[in-house]
């Protein structure tokens, strides 16, 4: 290994991943903190992006309260004001592992629109303005899906299934105003809001079927 390493390094120990999950915290100058519930995040295997969000997750209570207790800590210990995205892994063994810190408003939070109490951007105003932070209680079950450019298509982009999807009650459809699509580039998402989240979950496959992100091209 030292001869592999001409630095000193940290070597980790491989860990086989169960789940990826997020916690979105913030804090105003006062200190106040304030986190989001955790969301269960499953990604897509040819691209590594995120593919399905899952609020709430079906983790443990126990898994749930670490992970928050760290990100509290970690936006804590950097005196941040704003948002902070953490995201965990959680082990085969039942262990919270921090993956990776986003210091804004987070593609994980995206349900929080419509979802929370509070969204995430207004919890960024609230937070750098030094207010007081709004509630993150959850409204509704919610799966989000992210709206990606199919492979094989690059050009003007051309929506499919939009009205379609429309349709289906407790859908909403964000587009992020992109004229130009390529493969797996993020053009959208869309939160799907249930009474329960198996029904949101049902409605997120039909969804994902019926949206397409095509190149348009003259006939």
């Amino acid at each position: 290994m030292s001869k592999l390493l001409s630095q000193p390094s940290l070597v980790e120990d491989k860990v086989t991943i169960e789940k990826e999950v997020s916690v979105i915290a913030a804090r105003n100058q006062k200190g106040e903190i304030r986190c989001y519930p955790l969301v269960e995040m499953e990604f897509t295997p040819n691209a590594n992006l995120v593919d399905e969000l899952i609020c709430p997750s079906s983790v443990s209570i126990e898994q749930s309260e670490k992970a928050i207790a760290y990100a509290s800590d970690i936006i804590e210990l950097l005196n941040m004001e704003g948002l902070l995205a953490v995201e965990f892994f959680i082990d085969s063994n039942g262990g919270v592992l921090v993956n990776e810190m986003a210091p804004r408003p987070h593609n994980s939070g995206h349900h929080t629109i419509e979802s929370i109490i509070t969204s995430q951007f207004e919890q960024h105003l609230r937070a750098i303005l030094n207010l007081p932070l709004g509630s993150t209680k959850l409204k509704l079950p919610s799966v989000m899906i992210n709206i990606l450019g199919e492979e094989g298509h690059e050009g003007p982009v051309m929506y499919e299934g939009l009205m379609e999807s429309m349709a289906i009650e407790g859908v909403k459809i964000h587009l992020y105003g992109k004229k130009i699509t390529k493969p797996f580039r993020k053009m959208g998402h869309v939160t799907i809001l249930s009474s329960t989240l198996e029904c949101a979950k049902k409605k997120a496959e039909q969804v994902k079927q019926l949206i397409r992100v095509k190149a348009w091209t003259k006939n």
